[in-house]
């Protein structure tokens, strides 16, 4: 048995097999009875299904080990045919003498040789058909397998590719987050000396937690076992971070709103999925204009399927949905388009993102992420 509690693949053979065998009996019975004229005919036809099918029932056992043999060789068809011809002649030849030999003991040889000279042409016919039968279905089996075996290697062949390609698009987002905070940290430090000091300490908590992400973290509950993934609360905690260094850098310009629901905070989601997010909307809605700009964040539960729905918003001068397009020669920003393969690849399809935009309606974007 499996740890899954169902049979093991080669106990499942058998077992079909010796149904097979049942099937064939059962029907052998029910050809040659004749219920309208009493029980005799009945167990005469009982008595020929089984000392006709009990040899090549047997001997059907032993098609196993050639069929596996010959499909696993590297013969080409011709010479896998002509080894299935001669394994059914033995077949046909062994079939006969057993019956030969069974008929010997109960009636004599006599006896035995008459029923064998009768009955040889039809017997070895119906032997070379009844090898093909259990021939074909075994390699059937074994064919079955093999497509099976293969696509689970494909299978764990394409992960290890998505898996690969994850880490990949992951360690574009930590560069670039660390790239552009050394900036704002070099900007600061030329207007700011006491903010920019100030900063460096938010900087080496959020250095400490994109590490941890990458290595695994600390323990966590089993919530939040995942090495791939952390709890919105702590997500959040470094975004808050991120952006109170910020605001030593742009001062009252940044202005963010919080909405976030208390039940989904221990939710799960894969590390720095709202930084560069809430990064886009200071460099294009808020850093750019004079007066500022607001900041919007919100968590909440998915009230059809209990997923998580997060959104950041701005209310920058937005854009036209087909500016989001890289034009030829254009610099391509990592963090819209990284997060938009990274859900592809880790959720199968069920992650979304959804953009909002227009011109003078500000940038919003939607995201959803299932939760187990």
């Amino acid at each position: 048995m499996h740890p899954s509690g169902t049979p093991h693949p080669r106990a499942r053979l058998w077992l079909a097999y010796a149904g097979c065998c049942v099937l064939a009996w059962c029907l052998f019975v029910l050809a040659g009875s004749e219920f309208d004229r009493g029980l005799d005919p009945f167990w005469l036809a009982v008595y020929q299904a089984t000392t006709m099918l009990w040899a090549p029932m047997l001997l059907g056992v032993a098609v196993w080990p050639v069929a596996r043999r010959l499909h696993g060789s590297d013969a080409g068809p011709a010479a896998t045919a002509m080894a299935h011809g001669l394994a059914a002649v033995a077949f046909a030849a062994l079939w006969q003498a057993g019956e030969f030999g069974v008929n010997a003991a109960l009636f004599g040889a006599g006896h035995a040789g008459a029923v064998l000279v009768a009955g040889l042409l039809w017997r070895s016919v119906w032997g070379l058909v009844v090898y093909a039968a259990i021939a074909t279905a075994f390699t059937a089996v074994l064919q079955a397998r093999a497509a099976r075996a293969a696509a689970v290697a494909a299978a764990q062949a394409e992960s290890a590719l998505a898996r690969a390609e994850l880490s990949a698009i992951s360690g574009k987002l930590n560069p670039h987050f660390l790239f552009n905070t050394l900036n704002s940290l070099i900007a600061l430090t030329r207007k700011d000396p006491a903010g920019a000091e100030a900063a460096l300490l938010k900087f080496a908590s959020m250095l400490r937690y994109v590490l941890d992400t990458k290595r695994g973290g600390p323990p966590r509950p089993a919530a939040a076992a995942a090495a791939d993934r952390v709890l919105l609360s702590d997500e959040v905690d470094f975004l808050r971070d991120y952006l109170a260094l910020e605001a030593l850098r742009l001062g009252p310009r940044l202005r963010v709103d919080w909405d976030l629901e208390e039940r989904v905070l221990a939710d799960e989601l894969p590390p720095l999925t709202l930084q560069p997010l809430v990064e886009n909307a200071i460099l294009h809605a808020v850093a750019p204009r004079k007066g500022g700009g607001r900041v919007s964040i919100s968590a909440r539960r998915n009230a059809l399927n209990h997923g998580l729905d997060l959104a950041v918003a701005d209310d920058g001068p937005g854009c036209e949905p087909e500016a989001l397009e890289p034009r030829p020669g254009q610099r391509r920003g990592v963090g819209l388009a990284a997060l938009r393969k990274r859900f592809a690849l880790d959720y199968d399809g069920q992650a979304r993102l959804r953009i909002h935009t227009a011109p003078g309606a500000g940038f919003r974007v939607d995201l959803f992420i299932p939760q187990a």
